[in-house]
């Protein structure tokens, strides 16, 4: 009498890799220990011969449950509500299409706006040319001649105060404060602007 021989370790994860290309669906140790007989794998060693699949990088493991089950439930969800929205939007671009079919009336109406478009521009390029007139631009640019003025006055009178200290602090200096005035630029005509 002969006796039948078990199969190999190779022959098994062979065996293991068909119940997943066949279902291409994720299953729980306790499936797959009933289908592993099925196709000639003892359900002692199912896990074993998994787990050296897992270690090949041939099948993925990973402890699931309801989330995983709930995730791929959204998942199809969403890709229904995807699909509805799809076909809406198809809808919506069908109908904006009606009453923009190509006719003598649109041609002439698309025209009349390029037309409109241009004399648009053509305007604002004009009134670009007159900004320098314009009463709110004149306006900030006095106010602004105003704050420079009185900045500059200001500026003045902190050098004049400036040459006090120095001539009060160093009088044995005074030829010497003279001649660095002058490198600076500070001469006898050196006044408050009017």
């Amino acid at each position: 009498m002969s006796k039948k021989r078990g199969l190999s370790l190779e022959e098994k994860r062979e065996q293991m890799l068909q119940i997943f290309y066949e279902s291409q669906d994720f299953f729980l140790l306790k499936e797959l220990e009933k289908l592993g007989p099925k196709k000639g794998v003892i359900s002692q060693s199912v896990k074993d011969v998994v787990q050296s699949l897992v270690d090949d990088d041939l099948v993925l493991k990973d402890k699931i449950g309801t989330s995983l089950r709930s995730a791929r439930n959204k998942l199809e969800s969403d890709l229904s509500s995807s699909r509805k929205r799809f076909k809406e939007l198809i809808e919506q671009r069908d109908n904006l299409k009606k009453g923009r079919e190509e006719s003598d009336e649109r041609v002439a109406a698309l025209e009349e706006l390029k037309a409109v478009e241009l004399q648009h521009k053509k305007l604002n390029e004009e009134l670009a040319c007159y900004a320098d007139n314009d009463p709110a631009a004149l306006e900030a640019l006095k106010n602004a001649i105003e704050i420079a003025h009185s900045a500059a006055n200001r500026w003045t009178d902190n050098v004049f105060t400036l040459q006090q200290w120095c001539s009060t602090t160093f009088p044995q200096a005074k030829e010497q404060l003279d001649n660095m005035y002058k490198e600076a630029g500070l001469t006898e005509d050196f006044e408050y602007l009017q």
